[in-house]
């Protein structure tokens, strides 16, 4: 039987304290994302880091966490993972977090337990790089190593260029934006950003993010002085990937640019650094520059075009098998 599992980054099982605490320790304690030496990178995480860092971001999560649902990010990824299942009947779908609830090893260890021999994996990350895509596999081998009976694996590659999800881009930008009311001046294409040491290193991130712009913009027929694609969530000191988001923001304003819009293909689902960090945070920025209207683009979420693009890209890498 083959079982298809969606792996995604995670998110707090509360917006509090002692919420953040134990998921911020896993997150920044994954080689993958921080490569610094162990010897110094942990005291400064258990000296000051998570002491402080679990405050403010619990105050973050508070400002978008809904009463019903709880977590956006935990929220989409049922919704993503139960409206997938329609797609494949009789076909085991589940999800599991790379940090945090419900882990990959438990939906992994579900999945064998089941039945499944054959295992289709989904990264939801559209462009590769160290600190997502090979994170996730990373979950999903550590959890295998923990079986006696190892599936059969197939890891869904990268889809940054893959028509289906380009399709899904277009049309739930054309949505959001037929709902706002007004048009933007300006469209700020925004990812999350990693150091540029990492890609010094190797990490393809960034070109697969530029592949996305390109035909992003090619299919929205967007002329090159309407659009600035930058990138966001810079942590420390050392240089990431540039332009940073806020400093563009900053830019349009101050040139007398009054409305944008912020687009975030590289999110596949709401999260923090899309409800919170360019919703609030980076709207202030703008705004306190002299800029009037922001608007955080929605992400995927559970659009109908983008679950039928999850289920063509399966298909696409599943063939024999689903």
């Amino acid at each position: 039987m083959t079982g298809l599992l969606l792996i995604q980054l995670g998110t707090p099982d509360a917006p509090t304290y002692r919420g953040l605490f134990p998921y911020l320790r896993q997150f920044l304690s994954d080689r993958r994302v921080i490569e610094v030496p162990k010897p110094v990178w942990t005291p400064l995480l258990y000296g000051f880091i998570l002491p402080f860092r679990s405050g403010s971001s619990a105050a973050k999560y508070r400002r978008i966490w809904n009463a019903d649902t709880g977590s956006p990010l935990l929220h989409y990824t049922k919704r993503q993972t139960a409206l997938l299942q329609g797609h494949f009947p009789g076909t085991p779908v589940r999800f599991g977090m790379m940090v945090g609830n419900p882990p990959v090893r438990d939906a992994v260890r579900e999945m064998v337990t089941a039945g499944v021999d054959r295992l289709v994996a989904l990264p939801m990350f559209p462009q590769y790089s160290a600190t997502t895509s090979a994170s996730a596999t990373d979950a999903l081998f550590g959890a295998l190593m923990k079986e006696r009976r190892v599936p059969a694996v197939r890891v869904v590659p990268p889809y940054y260029d893959h028509p289906a999800y380009l399709d899904a881009l277009e049309a739930n930008f054309r949505d959001d934006i037929a709902g706002l009311g007004w048009e933007p001046d300006h469209v700020v294409i925004s990812f999350h950003g990693i150091p540029l040491k990492y890609v010094e290193r190797g990490d393809p991130y960034p070109g697969q993010v530029e592949r996305t712009t390109e035909e992003l913009v090619k299919r929205m027929g967007w002329p090159k002085d309407y659009w600035t694609q930058t990138y966001q969530s810079r942590f420390g000191r050392s240089p990431w990937l540039e332009p940073y988001t806020d400093e563009v923001l900053v830019h349009l304003a101050k040139k007398g640019v009054k409305r944008v819009y912020v687009m975030l293909p590289g999110f596949t689902a709401d999260c923090l650094e899309t409800l919170d960090e360019i919703g609030h945070e980076s709207r202030e920025v703008f705004l306190h520059a002299g800029g009037e209207k922001l608007h955080n683009g929605r992400c995927l979420n559970d659009h109908p075009r983008w679950v039928e693009a999850m289920a063509r890209i399966v298909r696409d890498e599943s063939v024999g098998w689903l």
